[in-house]
């Protein structure tokens, strides 16, 4: 039975290991559509996001804002809306890249060597992949800006991990941390 459970325990890891893959797949999946939409598209889709934000704070901090001041704000705030947006979307890029490669023990710099250039180079065919898309095109900038969401998630993931198997995780582990 012990030997069973132990072909159990090992058969699944082998069959989700691999798996784990999936949620970085999805989420290169929904930029790449992102990037797919035109000029104006991306533009309206930003501008209602920051339209969004001006409208909670006005009720959060009862400003009573009319809705010529809310399009003012929503207009001031849209350019760092869509930066902002650049930066979380190759945050959870780089999380669902790093992850995984922790799990298949890939540490330290080697971790923010391989899922750093994947992500950046992510990053840069996208931008690539704009400049066929009307109204859009390359930018060496919007890179930079996907870098410091890149960064920052692998940074996380490495705090999360290392965290992880010094505390709730060590008796799993085979190895002290790196």
């Amino acid at each position: 039975m012990k030997y069973f459970l132990l072909f159990i325990k090992k058969t699944l890891r082998f069959v989700l290991k691999p798996l784990s893959f999936v949620p970085a797949i999805f989420v290169m999946y929904m930029i790449f559509r992102l990037s797919a939409q035109d000029g104006v598209t991306s533009g309206q889709l930003s501008y209602r996001v920051s339209t969004g934000i001006v409208t909670t704070a006005d009720r959060l901090f009862d400003k009573d804002f009319s809705s010529e001041q809310i399009k003012h704000y929503a207009n001031r705030i849209h350019y760092y809306v869509r930066k902002l947006g650049h930066i979380t979307e190759y945050f959870i890029l780089a999380v669902s890249v790093a992850f995984p490669l922790y799990v298949y023990r890939v540490r330290g710099f080697s971790l923010m060597l391989v899922a750093g250039l994947f992500c950046v180079a992510f990053a840069g065919l996208d931008e690539y992949h704009q400049s066929f898309v009307a109204g859009r095109g390359p930018s060496k900038r919007d890179v930079a800006i996907d870098s410091i969401g890149i960064f920052t998630g692998i940074i996380l993931v490495r705090i999360i991990g290392w965290t992880g198997r010094m505390t709730i995780f060590r008796p799993l582990s085979n190895r002290t941390g790196r």
